[in-house]
């Protein structure tokens, strides 16, 4: 019945037929989703519910939505379509996508998608105009100087001070994280596990409460950096990690015409999630406290994966790909010396697993 979904009268009389099948389906506590029938095609009804930040998050998803299914656009689709929108209700109609096991190669099928979705922000950004239901996406943020500081200050406690010029170095990567990219990406937010759906006709990236418009390779990095705002961490085996980036550049290079992101792109990109202490906890307890500060005093176990696990693994990532090619040499090095300390003195921090829960 119309009134067990939370749809004004002119988003009920656009969409047409009665509801059936209306079934609650479990969602986060910022969220509630139903799926249902309408007009026999099977949608996915989601409301954000009344919390604080909830009508940013559903202008940020909407917009997404929007932006990644505008027609026209080249490729296989990215998101499940948008059907249509309620925003006095902050609900959003989507098409309703079956989900299936990812197979053994999942990473390269992701990277495809991502790319294709970083794709779908328009080369001129005066084309979003009307894309999206009364307004336009943040310009994503990265690292601060106070996250810097609190990262030196660990690797000061772990009796590993920073050489002359990796702080200078860091200064400059957090500089040109924060620089507007040559051609903005529409970034998910959020692109871990879970939020991705293997379907028959390749993946589709849901639930875009925190996407924006920045640099591509801010989540690309996420495969090296073991998915850093996700609660399933993994580490990816060589080979396929290399499989996964050729992937994204072959399919970012097609749909843009442009450069795809680059090693040097890549560090910088690893190195500013290395940095931040809030990508060591669930989304509900960032911006409370140093989190870089509090594994020296002891770990904490999120999702499949230990905080010191984690930061080990981003600190061997960056000291991998910050060579004397990029604009982070010491930086790099540095890292390396700090991996090496922290793996002796953190014994039970093993690599991550390889594969997603």
């Amino acid at each position: 019945m119309w009134s067990s979904l939370p749809l004004g009268e002119k988003t009920r009389a656009a969409l047409g037929g009665t509801p059936r099948k209306v079934r609650r389906l479990v969602s986060s506590p910022r969220s509630r989703v139903w799926r249902a029938e309408i007009a026999g095609r099977p949608v996915v009804v989601k409301q954000l519910v009344d919390s604080p930040g909830a009508d940013d998050r559903y202008a940020r998803e909407s917009a997404a939505l929007a932006l990644a299914g505008r027609a026209g656009r080249p490729g296989r689709p990215v998101a499940p379509a948008l059907i249509g929108t309620d925003p006095a209700n902050r609900v959003v109609v989507m098409e309703r996508l079956e989900d299936r096991t990812p197979g053994p190669d999942w990473r390269a099928e992701y990277a495809t998608a991502l790319a294709g979705l970083h794709a779908s922000a328009p080369a001129d950004l005066d084309d979003l105009a009307g894309t999206a239901p009364g307004t336009a996406l943040p310009a994503w943020t990265g690292p601060t100087e106070r996250d810097l500081g609190c990262f030196i200050a660990l690797a000061r406690i772990l009796d590993v001070p920073a050489p002359p010029g990796a702080r200078a170095e860091a200064e400059a990567l957090i500089g040109r994280l924060s620089a507007t990219p040559v051609r903005h990406s529409l970034l998910h937010g959020d692109p871990c596990p879970g939020n991705d759906l293997h379907t028959a006709d390749g993946v589709r990236f849901v639930d875009f409460e925190q996407a924006a418009l920045g640099p591509g390779a801010v989540e690309l990095a996420y495969l090296r950096t073991g998915f850093p705002t996700c609660w399933c961490s993994t580490a990816a085996p060589a080979a396929e990690l290399a499989e996964a980036e050729a992937a994204y550049r072959a399919t970012w290079q097609a749909a843009t015409g442009t450069r795809a992101p680059t090693a040097a792109d890549l560090a910088d990109a690893s190195a500013g999630w290395l940095i931040r202490g809030d990508a060591l906890v669930p989304k509900a307890e960032r911006g409370t406290a140093d989190h870089l500060a509090r594994l020296h005093h002891g770990d904490w176990t999120w999702g499949n994966a230990t905080a010191r696990r984690r930061l080990l693994h981003r600190v061997r990532t960056v000291a991998e790909l910050a060579g004397p090619d990029t604009a982070l040499p010491v930086f790099g090095r540095f890292c390396a010396t700090l991996a090496t300390r922290a793996r002796t003195t953190w014994p039970t921090a093993v690599p991550l697993p390889a594969d997603r829960t």
